[in-house]
This record gives C-alpha cells, structure tokens and sequence, in this order.
C-alpha cells in the first residue's frame, strides 16, 4: 500500500513538472485568426493541403514585435520568420495555385476574429493591407504594404478570452486579391503573433 502511495506521488509529480514546462514556454505559439480565415487556418482545417507542420500548430507563428520597423524579415513576414512555417509566406498555395480567398467589400464593416489557445498580456491588434498594385509573385515585404495599419485595437495589457471578436472598416479604393496581415501584440514579452489572410475586394 505505502509502495502504491510513493508511486502515485511519483506520477502526480511527473505530471507537475511537465505541466510547468509547457506553461513555461515548452510550446510555441498562441494564437491566430479565422476571420477572415487565415494561411495557417487553412492549413489547420484541411482546405490547403502540404503545408508541413503548422497544420498541427497554427498559433504558433510567433516573431519579433515592433512592427513594421521591426519583426520578421521581408518574405518572412507570414511565417513569423520560422523556416519551418516557410510555406505560408509562399505567393502560392503548398498544395498548388492561388491561397484560397474570403470575399470583401472596401469601405464595409467587418467583425475579425481571433483564436487564442494562451491568453498572453497583450499591447495591441494591428491590420495592414497590400497596396493596389502590389507584387503578387514574390512572399509578401514591407514594400508591398501600406504599412500605417487600418485598423488598431489597443488591449492595454489585458488578456483576451480565448475567442476575440472586434470590428473595424475595411479600406476603400482596392480591388481583386489583397492580403491582410493581422499582427497581436505582446505585452510583456519581446513577441507578436502573424497572420496573413488573402481577400478578394
């Protein structure tokens, strides 16, 4: 009985410590967005196909904050700078032809929304869109960017529930493919999170 007890306790303290080292930063990653559905989202659910690991983990396209005069690398932008996760800044889709499109309309309100599975501190939310005319052929870089956002939703350290929803209006005067990049913001750490969305306006 008492060699049952020590090898229960020993169990339960197994469990503790990696318990703590998961919450400690043993998994990468913790969020992203399914509106308008993103790279990785489509990964995730099967809609794109060969796209290599973050189909398993897509909230876990983490890099650098600060930007744009900062964060991951031009033609790093949609992966968060990871080469693991190196197909979703591709200008085509793992499985062959375009990213898949969510249809939009410039000017009208839009509720995007955010899935988080760690509730970090958070600073702000932040969308951009490509400018008419952007290069569509290459992964996208700041260049292809208007890189003053649209839509900035400061969260003043607070953590999100684990689903977030807010409006904002999309802009005006594009048409056809754009992408939008949604950035989240950290509070307490040096991070942020990426995720690319492709559009047709």
């Amino acid at each position: 009985m008492r060699t049952q007890a020590k090898l229960s306790a020993a169990v339960v303290g197994l469990a503790t410590v990696g318990a703590l080292v998961l919450s400690s930063g043993g998994a990468s990653g913790h969020g992203y967005t399914d509106l308008p559905v993103s790279r990785q989202k489509l990964c995730q659910n099967g809609t794109v196909t060969n796209c290599g690991s973050i189909q398993w983990e897509p909230q876990s396209v983490e890099g650098p904050k600060g930007f744009p005069a900062a964060g991951p690398a031009d033609g790093q932008i949609c992966n968060g700078g990871h080469s693991e996760f190196a197909q979703l800044s591709s200008p085509t889709a793992p499985s062959g032809g375009a990213w898949p499109t969510t249809k939009v309309t410039g000017g009208q309100g839009y509720t995007f929304r955010w899935q988080f599975t760690a509730m970090h501190a958070t600073t702000d939310f932040k969308y951009y869109v490509t400018k008419p005319g952007w290069n569509q052929n290459h992964a996208l870089a700041r260049s292809d960017l208007n890189t003053t956002p649209f839509l900035t939703v400061p969260y003043n350290g607070q953590r999100p529930p684990s689903t977030l929803s807010h409006s904002g209006t999309l802009p005006t005067g594009l048409s056809g493919h754009h992408v939008i990049l949604a950035v989240w913001t950290i509070a307490d750490t040096g991070n942020a999170f990426y995720a690319c969305s492709d559009v047709t306006f």
